[in-house]
This record gives C-alpha cells, structure tokens and sequence, in this order.
C-alpha cells in the first residue's frame, strides 16, 4: 500500500505537471528579477507604500505573477483531503505494513526520538497526548526537511513579516501533520520530493541553477547589527 501511495503520487504530480510548470516558470523568473527587486527596497527604504508600488510596476513590465508559486500548493490541499479520507474509511489500510517499524499505514507515524525512531523495543508515545507533540517520529521530521529544502529553491520574500512566515512554515506542518496517518505523510514527502526535483530541473533549464546551499547558509546568517543610538548634545 505504501508503494502503491508513492505510485498515485507521482501520477498525479504528472496529471497537474501542466499548471505546476507555470508556477515554476514564474519563479525562474522572480529569480532572475531578485537583483532589481533588492534595488528598489534600497531606494524605497522604510516607505512600505513606494516599495509595494515598485514592485508592481515590476511584476506588470516582466509579466510576472507572484502569486503563482502559490498555485501547486493550492492544488495538492484538495487532493490531500480526499486521500485524508480514503485512508481514514478503506478497511484494506487497516495494518497494511510498508517496511520497518511503519505496519499501519493507516495509523499515526509509530516512530519516535523517544525509541530511537523504531530501534529500541518500546512504543512511541500515544497520539495525542504532551509527549507525542514533542518527540516526533521519522515520517514528521522528514516532511518538514522535504518542505524546508524545496522552500529554499525560491527567492525569499523582500517583506521581513513574509520571509519569517515562509521561515517558519515548514516546521509547523510538521507539528501540525505529525497525528495524520502515516500513509498521508508517506504521500506528502513523495510530493516535497517530485515536486523538489521538478522544480530544481525547471529552475536549472532556464539558465539559472538554483543556490540551494546559499540560501540554507543565508537563512542561518545574522541580521547586521543596527547601529548604536547617538548620544543627544549636552547629554550625560
């Protein structure tokens, strides 16, 4: 069952390619316009207002949609509900095994840090409960790897409340995800993965290799420090 969960994913990922496709196209795009896009937030400074115009007054010359990178997104969340509750209702789930540890695929990941992900004989924490919301299993930790790296593929947003979103957003599908039935999260990675890839080669087809390890070394880097306050005159 878990070999035939990785199969329809990538069928549909090969159903929905066409629109996909676009959306990838339209971030190459934003990738070769984040050198202009980072000139007009020097010109535009602290004025929201200026910066938001100039930005689509760029967008509207390059015909670029920014919203589109959204759009994969929102054809996955339909299509992950209705697997929701494929996996949920169908008997022939009920303690399907895939490999190792994982022997309900209709069941929550049974993996744990607290059992060294399957290798020490105790259970992982009950669903549910303080402990199981902490120590995750493998199938959690790996969604949102799979998320956080294909992230790193677009350009970062010039909003610092947009960027620290997008930063955080990984991590919490991973909490959020980690009760789901294993096989949806089996589902979810194989799509990070495809979805990566496809990305990745579209990316690359356009000239402009994406700087994977850039970004992940930049997302660690420290902000510059602001300068230190000026002392007024006269004062002690």
């Amino acid at each position: 069952m878990g070999l035939a969960i990785i199969a329809l994913t990538f069928i549909i990922k090969a159903i929905v390619f066409p629109l996909a496709r676009k959306s990838y196209v339209s971030m190459a795009r934003m990738k070769e316009l984040q050198p202009e896009m980072e000139k007009i937030k020097e010109r535009a400074g602290d004025d929201r207002m200026r910066l938001q115009k100039e930005m689509m007054e760029l967008y509207k010359r390059e015909k670029v949609n920014p919203a589109a990178g959204c759009l994969p997104i929102l054809i996955q969340i339909p299509i992950f509900f209705s697997l929701y509750k494929v996996i949920f209702v169908t008997i022939e789930l009920r303690h399907a095994p895939f490999f190792g540890p994982f022997r309900d695929l209709s069941a929550p990941d049974p993996t744990s840090i607290m059992n060294l992900f399957g290798l020490l004989p105790f259970p992982a924490p009950e669903p549910g409960t303080f402990l199981a919301l902490i120590f995750l299993g493998i199938l959690p930790i790996l969604l949102g790897i799979s998320m956080w790296f294909q992230q790193k593929l677009n350009p970062a947003p010039t909003d610092p409340t947009q960027a620290a979103v997008f930063a955080w957003m990984p991590w919490i599908f991973m909490f959020m995800l980690a009760p789901f039935a294993s096989g949806l999260l089996v589902y979810w990675i194989a799509n990070n993965v495809i979805t990566f890839t496809q990305q990745y080669l579209i990316m690359w087809s356009h000239g402009h290799r994406p700087d994977l390890f850039g970004n992940i070394r930049s997302s660690f880097s420290r902000k510059k420090a602001a300068p230190p306050a000026t002392k007024k005159p006269g004062g002690k």
